[in-house]
């Protein structure tokens, strides 16, 4: 073991320095191979030091390509690497654990076959670690939250579920004095109870490994700052721990920059992030396929930024996968994309197989054409959010049984927005014992007041028209005058 040890050390300074004593123009590859009685076996192969440098410096490209595909800017990419010697010294040391036999035979790895070799290893370390990752690379061989330095950062023997383990029992286990740990209690303190923390703890696991004076404590102090109450925290911080993990200075604030130059309302930030937190923790690349989407079905930069403000979640959306299906789908319809996207951006996100087409051929089924449907669904977007069985179908049942012809719906689709039980039927029930016509719009939309005023109005002009046509009744009953 102590072999083992010694020539891991040896590869690390040779990494780190370019030489040995008494090698100072070579770097030596050390293969310790482990037998079946513990015993090991080395093997030594030189390699031109400038061999070494030239694979550093290969690492660092695939890993400057890795971190801006996460969403760092080339300026944050750079700073990372330049941070994170060591862990680029690691990877070299991968690359040549990895392809041991090809350096034995002296045979050098190309450029492809390097990435190959290193981005699924940090495609692991992202998945393992999540947004804690930068400080992951900087501080290599010690993340944050662990006292003692590791020699594989991602063990193949330990399970997603066992991490889960590992991190759950991290949150709530209790020091000397029968203490929790500060930043559980800092976030029970908040609001939040333990069982929530284990909760988040279960779905993202690095959660429990965020310093509280370094991670947590200043992303809290920063919202809270932004506006948003105290008893909302624990809602933000549940559906998107990560946050806790981000820099503010060099992720989380020029996010929000960013995103207001494309048209976040600034003063709004409180209501964005409450609904959708997880909207600062995305790549530009992302939110920017997003915009481009929006720009192409002919919004504006202002709408395109209301949109954000209002509707976050859109960003969240895959543009191929989701987005651009359903504008075709709405298109066939004949709805205008751009009024839709700007009215009820929401229902770009329903499925269309379980809730779009359902909701089309049910008006189908009962006699409105296509251009009826694409009119209906362009004066309200919302329709197609509501649920057929416990929305739409009763409510339409419920129109059969009034005066009103099927083309008041496409007039005034809003109808299937009221309750049926607190608006629809009490106001009608109204209109039916006063003997009188409304517009289905009248009935709904008009607040009390102006509901009972337009109500009487009709009464009135009723009784009026009635005393009216007795008069002339009564005029013609008359016998002539000789």
């Amino acid at each position: 073991m102590l072999c083992y040890c010694y020539c891991h050390l040896l590869l690390l300074v040779v990494f780190c320095t370019g030489s040995i004593p008494g090698v100072s123009y070579k770097a030596i590859i050390i293969n310790a191979d482990s037998g079946i009685d513990g015993s090991f076996s080395s093997r030594v192969r030189v390699v031109p030091a400038t061999l070494v440098a030239a694979e550093k410096e290969e690492a660092k490209a695939v890993l400057n390509l890795f971190l801006k595909k996460q969403g760092l800017s080339n300026a944050v990419a750079a700073r990372t690497i330049n941070k994170s010697d060591i862990f680029i010294d690691h990877l070299v040391s991968r690359l040549h654990s990895v392809h041991k036999s090809r350096y034995l035979v002296g045979r050098e790895l190309t450029t492809l076959e390097i990435r190959d070799a290193l981005i699924p290893y940090l495609e692991s370390l992202r998945e393992e670690h999540g947004s804690i990752l930068i400080d992951l690379l900087e501080n290599f061989p010690n993340p944050p939250g662990k006292e003692k330095p590791i020699g594989h950062v991602s063990p193949s023997y330990l399970t997603p579920e066992s991490k889960k383990q590992r991190a759950v029992s991290r949150v709530s286990e209790t020091g000397p004095a029968g203490q929790l740990p500060p930043h559980i209690l800092y976030l029970i303190d908040l609001g939040m109870d333990l069982e929530q923390i284990k909760g988040i703890t279960r779905k993202f696991p690095a959660f429990a490994y965020y310093s509280l004076e370094r991670k947590i404590k200043p992303v809290v102090e920063f919202l809270l700052d932004l506006g948003i109450p105290k008893s909302d925290l624990p809602t933000v911080l549940t559906k998107r721990p990560q946050l806790c993990g981000i820099s503010l200075s060099e992720n989380l604030i020029p996010t929000m920059t960013f995103l207001e130059n494309l048209g976040v309302d600034k003063r709004q930030w409180a209501k964005v992030i409450y609904r959708f937190p997880a909207l600062l923790t995305y790549s530009r690349q992302k939110v920017e396929v997003t915009v481009d989407f929006l720009s192409e079905m002919g919004l504006s930069a202002e709408s395109i930024g209301k949109i954000l403000t209002r509707y976050p979640n859109i960003v969240s959306y895959n543009v191929d996968d989701k987005l651009r299906p359903t504008a075709e789908y709405f298109r066939s319809l004949g709805v205008d994309i751009a009024i839709l996207l700007h009215r009820c951006p929401q229902t770009f996100g329903l499925s269309i197989e379980a809730n779009l087409k359902p909701v089309t051929e049910f008006f189908l089924e009962r006699g409105y054409s296509i251009e009826d449907i694409g009119t209906m669904i362009s004066r309200y977007g919302a329709l197609y959010t509501f649920s057929l069985a416990e929305n739409v179908i009763p409510k339409w049942e419920f129109f059969l049984t009034m005066d009103y012809p099927k083309q008041e719906l496409v007039k005034f689709p809003q109808y299937f927005g009221y309750s049926l039980e607190a608006r629809i039927k009490p106001r009608y029930a109204l209109v039916k014992e006063a003997g009188v016509k409304l517009l289905l719009n009248q009935v709904l939309s008009l607040s009390y007041h102006n509901f009972d005023k337009a109500l009487k109005t009709k009464i009135k002009k009723m009784h009026s028209y009635r005393a009216s046509s007795d008069t002339n009744s009564c005029q013609d009953l008359q016998p002539g005058i000789e």
